[in-house]
């Protein structure tokens, strides 16, 4: 039963993932059929109602579906997944319900073309009687920017996430050789010698085999780093950290004031008798704050009779910061048995780039199609060259303008409708799954970005119609074979 119940929910994920594209082209469809034939006839007042209809419904499905992962619960992973992608179906819902809308907003700089600059105005006039494929191209420009946007702003919410949930592994610079014995420290050591001769090799130690240690007190979840003075001042950054080998210190950031501080752990032998320990303590501040690390002496554990072994072969970033270079050559010296670790921060995924880019091309070309579908006819022909008096600079510039005017109305919609899809899939997009989820981090909405792209794809496209060879569609030079009567 459970093995059918698998394969439904597999089943309506590929029915989901194959309704995106469907729905984005139906938006495009919907467009062309929607589009008049003549500038004064009106775009169809049911097309327009049914739009209204889609779109309400898919803006309501992401609203439902944002709302309820606004609170953290104990999600399964398949079930997380189903609500981002239902709430991806219904941001592809929205931009369908909005293909209509297209039409409609073709028509809104012929309104207002008295008050538009007076290079605007006829290509305005023109737009406003554009043919269906001049509608699907500004629909392809309005899904295009619609997604990008929504992507963008989704990647910078799960950057702000993984920001914070980012556990540094060592001090920021610090390299980390691991070893599980004596023979690799030995052949790590050598290789560190050669690559970085200069920098002193902190070493970390662990219990040997059969010995396992638990911590009590708050401390249970910790991993303790077990060494000398050098370990002491690599974990707090300061080389001169008072170090007693009696004494245990907790090296963080947070202030535990004047308390006295005892540090329990259980040593269960290879014999499988448990010891119980405590030793004194005390909290030192670390110079990288985001870290939390327990240090022991060795000698305590050593006076227990436990075996100790080298664990971790460290250069600390206060003697020497590591290059990629140095880094790329130990690797090779160590082999796969031992790879190397250098904490470098947090690096923000740049995958979101490998659908926002091909989203802003295809924009474009939709803009240059939608330009190069308004065929030019016998009237328009006479009235661009009574107008530009058969100059061919001025018939680029209607050409550039009329590109603009077409990319920026289907800009100006796929950017209010990708922010509004974006913010709403930010919800689910970052949500923790499992049973202890992490706390909901904020995260800033991208709007200079936004703005950026706003105002930059329709000028963009304009100086790609600029650029486009005389005689191409798109720049309109085609009005220069008009027959000889009409010249």
């Amino acid at each position: 039963m459970d093995e059918i119940l698998g394969l439904i929910w597999l089943l309506g994920i590929f029915l989901a993932l194959l309704s995106i594209p469907a729905l984005a082209g139906g938006s495009v469809a919907l467009a062309m059929l929607s589009a008049p034939r003549h500038r004064r006839t009106p775009v169809q007042g049911s097309r327009l109602l049914w739009g209204a209809v889609l779109a309400v419904v898919g803006l309501s499905v992401m609203v439902r579906i944002a709302w309820a992962r606004y609170e953290e619960f104990a999600y399964e992973e398949l079930e997380a997944a189903m609500h981002l992608l239902m709430s991806t179906v219904g941001g592809a819902v929205l931009f369908l319900g909005l293909g209509p809308f297209v039409s409609w907003a073709l028509t809104l700089p012929d309104r207002l073309a008295v008050r538009l600059p007076r290079p605007l105005r006829l290509p305005a006039r023109r737009l406003a009687g554009h043919q269906p494929g001049t509608a699907g191209g500004v629909a392809m420009t309005m899904v295009a920017t619609g997604v990008a946007t929504a992507v963008m702003i989704v990647a910078m919410a799960q950057t702000a996430r993984d920001r914070a949930s980012f556990p540094p592994q060592a001090p920021h610079g610090a390299l980390v050789v691991r070893v599980s014995s004596e023979q690799e420290a030995k052949v790590a050591r050598a290789a560190l010698r050669q690559e970085i001769p200069s920098a002193p090799i902190v070493q970390s130690e662990g219990t040997g085999k059969g010995y396992l240690i638990y911590l009590h007190n708050d401390l249970s979840g910790m991993d303790p780093h077990i060494g000398d003075q050098a370990l002491l001042g690599y974990l707090t950054g300061d080389p001169s950290t008072l170090y007693d080998e009696g004494r245990a210190v907790l090296v963080t950031s947070e202030d535990v004031g004047d308390t006295t501080l005892n540090v329990g752990y259980s040593l269960q032998t290879p014999s499988g008798e448990t010891v119980r320990r405590t030793i004194p303590a005390i909290a030192v501040k670390p110079a990288d704050p985001g870290r939390t690390d327990l240090f022991i002496p060795a000698k305590v554990l050593r006076d227990l009779g436990v075996g100790l072994a080298p664990n971790r072969l460290i250069i600390d970033p206060a003697f020497h910061r590591t290059s990629a270079a140095e880094q790329e050559r130990l690797d090779h010296r160590l082999g796969i048995g031992m790879p190397s670790y250098v904490e470098r921060g947090f690096k923000p995924s740049t995958g979101w780039l490998f659908v926002f880019v091909p989203m802003i091309l295809v924009a474009l070309v939709g803009a240059l199609v939608a330009t190069g579908s308004v065929a030019d006819g016998l009237r328009w022909r006479r009235v661009l060259l009574r107008v530009t008096g058969g100059s061919g600079v001025r018939l680029r510039s209607y050409a550039v303008c009329r590109t603009w005017l077409a990319a920026a109305c289907g800009t100006a919609l796929g950017v209010a409708a990708g922010t509004a899809t974006g913010l709403l899939l930010a919800w689910p997009g970052t949500a923790e799954n499992g049973y202890d989820p992490l706390p909901r981090v904020a995260f800033d909405t991208p709007w200079l970005p936004i703005a950026a792209l706003a105002g930059g794809l329709p000028l963009l496209a304009a100086a790609l119609a600029a650029l486009l060879p005389a005689g191409s569609p798109a720049t309109g030079q085609a009005v220069l074979t008009a027959p000889p009567s009409i010249r």
